[in-house]
């Protein structure tokens, strides 16, 4: 069983929602981002989101977008990401890392030297935006034999059929989109995504997080009543732009811990009124 699934198993046994973060790796200096990593595990992470900078990340707002840029200026490649997650693990062996990125720089890499090497330094699970399930037999099934999950996105346009084709390749857990647009561009509708989940859950067994248009303690917790996770990003990557523009790096991974925090106490308190 991976770190993901046991992740989730305990939780489930345990009552809680997962929270799931999501940063950029090297924004907005590379030595930030191992430090960063750990504070957002003491303030309740559950599972880390880090992304691989690309040039083009098509499925990001602006906020993602400059983040990838700055991680680019200061010469973030695949290779450093996978450094980060090997260095994180130094001090970490629980917290499973999911890496977000784009199908160029793994491919440009090659599935098999990728998997490999992120194997050895402790990634958990990729997700792969603009690797489509019909067209990723070579991919996933490299990832299977490295034990690596391979994590699929579902959106609000996802026709129930398409569903059923996402949940058969998907590992660890399906993304759920909850808006059309880019990340950061929306604030969501719970009523369309409960609606969505509902659909999903009678296709898989597998876990369902919720991601894009949560920006606060009580969005989370209401995603946290109808999601196994919260997934969270573009409100955390705007505070380190700001405290990068304000040159406050030292004060940048308590600043962000803080918002993870304040979302962690709001679903922890979901969760204990459902129990």
């Amino acid at each position: 069983m991976s770190r993901i699934s046991q992740c989730f198993e305990k939780l489930k046994k345990d009552g809680q929602s997962a929270l799931i973060p999501y940063v950029t790796a090297g924004d907005p200096e590379p030595w930030v981002t191992v430090p960063l990593l750990h504070a957002l595990v003491d303030a309740g992470a559950d599972i880390i989101e880090l992304g691989i900078p690309f040039s083009d990340p098509m499925c990001d707002g602006p906020v993602i977008q400059k983040a990838c840029e700055r991680a680019l200026k200061n010469d973030v490649s695949i290779i450093s990401v996978l450094k980060m997650v090997k260095q994180f693990r130094e001090k970490n062996q629980e917290t499973p890392i999911v890496l977000m990125g784009y199908a160029n720089p793994i491919e440009s890499m090659g599935y098999s030297v990728f998997a490999k090497q992120a194997q050895e330094a402790g990634v958990d699970g990729v997700l792969t935006v603009d690797v489509p399930p019909e067209e990723s037999d070579d991919f996933r099934l490299t990832m299977d034999e490295h034990g690596i999950d391979t994590i699929y996105l579902v959106a609000p346009t996802t026709s129930e059929a398409r569903m059923k084709v996402i949940a058969s390749f998907a590992r660890g857990f399906i993304y759920y989109v909850s808006i059309k647009g880019v990340t950061g561009a929306a604030a969501l509708d719970i009523e369309e995504v409960t609606g969505k989940l509902a659909t999903l859950r009678k296709i898989t067994d597998l876990p369902l997080g919720v991601g894009f248009g949560i920006r606060d303690g009580k969005s989370a917790a209401s995603v946290a009543k109808i999601a196994d996770a919260v997934v969270v990003g573009s409100t955390l990557v705007k505070c380190i732009e700001e405290h990068a523009r304000a040159e406050r790096l030292e004060e940048l991974p308590a600043a962000v811990a803080g918002l993870v925090a304040e979302m962690r106490h709001a679903i922890n308190a979901n969760d204990l009124a459902s129990a």
